[in-house]
């Protein structure tokens, strides 16, 4: 990818916070080192095929002093981020960090061990296993704990158990109640949009190095193996109920509609250690990540680590972590969460106050700073989430997209507006100069304004598509936020060198396996092409054989509805299949072994004629 130098005002702003931040106070470094046991010897993992889905030694740029192309801030947390391997927390309680984006935690009971979080990927999740077991010999595991609903925390499962001990009762799968719920939400009915975008966010498809990606704020970035998941066998419903496996007693806070919408903490007494799963990181974290997801509520988030701090805190001598190293110490843990806890809060209650005197959610992020004492803490730093995106989205979480102005309430999308402006502007030529004034005075937020509008109104236009590539690199390397400098370095290289496309895979079928078959018609819905469907007017029943249970399904104004009864008799067309062999003919095989079909199969085609897969592919930087 062409690489520009950092502009002068880029260079400024990084030796102003290399002055003003406490880069004496390094602290965080030892506690990422402390109890390393050791790492991989080959830093590459790869799959069955031998692809390489991770590997670290491709970071091994980020050692000493931070390039001009990276802000210092976000260096001195990549440094922290590479460290890599097995870490004893304290005997009985290890981890392994560094080998995916999230980090897997092993407790040890009698005689076997419970996992929590088995990362993102089957190749990493076996990988960890494998450095685990080699530093602390073969226990059996007997029970995996997912704290919540997000890929990373229980992605690699498939890679630690085999989904026959689960059956056959010999390991427990544990996680919140709505588990199933919002992973499937979150990670198939909107799975190919967010896969795209998260593309973009983790930098995915960068070339890595100072000019290049750097980390992704809460780890490195994401594996790039199978995604798996295994139904839980035991949902945890209430705070403050206590679970016992292989000796080793649980006691867990539900905490939900945080950073996920099923998401849980636990406290292991054996060892006075609290797990705060991803409420309370080294970052600052997303009340909106830019991926797209639910907006999440920084209020009762506040309020939950209230509860843990009033639950725990003088219990607790150790906190880890579903990311990032531990805390040790019980009042060092305790200030710990007061800090997060009330990160959380001043924004919640600052963007509320400001939003009742009228101001807008772009206003409030333009202004809206931390107070001293938290700003000076690591901690709070916006390598993940940052103040501007979380304050609008707070802002649309109470108040929707709307800013309230009547002019804002009906524009023309993107393509239309920007040819409307550009002709204004008197061209695209036009436009482009004034963005290469903008970019020579430093102002490379208005340069990126403008070019945006030149190449949605001309996509052809190579000067516009080129200094609109050099805008969004200088903007990248004055980030401090590991997301925004991969989207703007992933829309650069876009711009230079065409669609990426979705470089880690959406809708992975191991994940797609364990869909009910409600979860199964509601993703079909999703993919109705409405208007191709407007005149379609189709009933079939769906027997699965191996369940089961029969649905009868209606196709009527472009809406697929599905209800659970007996087959009637009143349907054109009985299916009769298994649950798998259903996904395989959604797949496109169009004759699955089990596959039996009685009356109309006309039916069928017209239903599946109508289906319309998402796109990986679609446009992003580019209309």
């Amino acid at each position: 990818m062409q690489q520009n130098e950092p502009a002068p005002s880029i260079r400024e702003a990084h030796r102003a916070a290399s002055a003003t931040l406490p880069f004496s106070d390094d602290a965080d470094f030892a506690a990422a080192d402390r109890g390393f046991l050791g790492t991989l010897d080959d830093p590459a993992i790869r799959d069955e095929s031998g692809r390489v889905v991770w590997d670290t030694s491709t970071f091994g740029f980020l050692d000493g002093d931070a390039p001009l192309t990276v802000h210092p801030s976000l260096w001195r947390q990549g440094r922290l981020v590479l460290k890599n391997g097995l870490f004893e927390v304290t005997e009985g309680l290890y981890q392994v960090r560094g080998l995916d984006l999230s980090v897997m935690s092993f407790i040890e009971g009698d005689s076997g061990v419970i996992v929590v979080d088995p990362l993102l990927t089957k190749e990493t999740g076996a990988a960890a296993l494998g450095l685990y077991r080699r530093h602390r010999g073969d226990r059996p595991i007997v029970a995996v704990i997912f704290t919540h609903s997000h890929l990373d925390h229980f992605g690699g499962v498939l890679g630690i158990v085999a989904a026959e001990d689960v059956n056959e009762g010999r390991v427990e799968i544990v996680a919140p109640a709505g588990f199933m719920e919002h992973a499937i939400s979150e990670n198939v009915f909107a799975g190919t949009a967010m896969a795209r975008r998260a593309g973009y966010m983790y930098g995915a498809a960068l070339d890595r190095g100072p000019s290049g990606q750097v980390g992704a704020g809460l780890g490195l970035t994401l594996s790039t193996g199978e995604t798996t998941l295994l139904v839980p066998t035991v949902d945890v419903a209430a705070t403050g109920e206590t679970l016992t496996f292989d000796g080793v007693e649980f006691e867990f806070q539900l905490a939900p509609n945080t950073e996920a919408p099923a998401e849980m903490h636990f406290f292991v007494p054996r060892y006075n250690a609290l797990c705060m799963a991803e409420n309370a990181t080294h970052n600052l974290h997303n009340l909106l990540t830019l991926r797209g997801a639910l907006v999440r509520d920084p209020h009762v988030w506040s309020q939950y680590l209230t509860e843990a701090i009033e639950r725990y805190g003088d219990r607790a001598d150790i906190l880890f972590t579903s990311h990032h190293w531990p805390t040790w110490g019980r009042d060092e843990l305790v200030a710990f969460l007061r800090v997060q806890r009330d990160l959380y809060g001043y924004l919640h209650d600052q963007t509320l106050r400001l939003l009742n005197r009228g101001f807008t959610g772009a206003e409030i992020a333009e202004d809206l700073t931390l107070p001293p004492a938290l700003e000076r803490e690591w901690s709070t730093r916006g390598y993940y989430g940052s103040v501007s995106h979380n304050v609008k989205a707070i802002a649309q979480r109470y108040l929707g997209w709307f800013d309230g102005n009547p002019a804002r309430l009906w524009p023309h999308p993107p393509e239309a507006l920007a040819a409307r402006y550009v002709a204004a502007l008197g061209g695209v030529d036009r436009v482009v100069a004034l963005a290469q004034t903008a970019y020579d005075d430093g102002d490379f937020r208005w340069a990126a304004t403008l070019l945006d509008h030149a190449v949605f109104a001309d996509p052809g236009s190579a000067p516009a598509k080129a200094l609109y590539a050099d805008t969004l690199e200088q903007l990248a390397y004055g980030s401090e936020n590991a997301t925004w400098r991969n989207f703007f370095l992933s829309g650069a290289t876009e711009l230079r060198d065409g669609n990426f496309g979705t470089p880690t895979a959406a809708n992975a079928p191991a994940v797609l396996a364990e869909l009910t078959p409600e979860q199964i018609f509601d993703s079909i819905a999703i993919t109705v092409d409405g208007p191709r469907a407007w005149d379609l007017d189709l009933a079939l029943d769906v027997v699965f054989s191996d369940l089961g249970r029969t649905f009868h399904l209606t196709l009527t104004n472009g809406v697929l509805i599905h209800v659970e009864r007996r087959s009637a008799g009143d349907a054109p067309l009985r299916v009769t299949i298994t649950k798998p062999d259903f996904l395989a003919l959604l797949g496109g095989d169009p004759a699955p072994p089990s596959l039996v079909l009685e009356g109309d199969a006309g039916v069928l085609q017209q239903l599946t004629a109508v289906l319309q897969r998402g796109d990986p592919d679609f446009s992003i930087v580019l209309p």
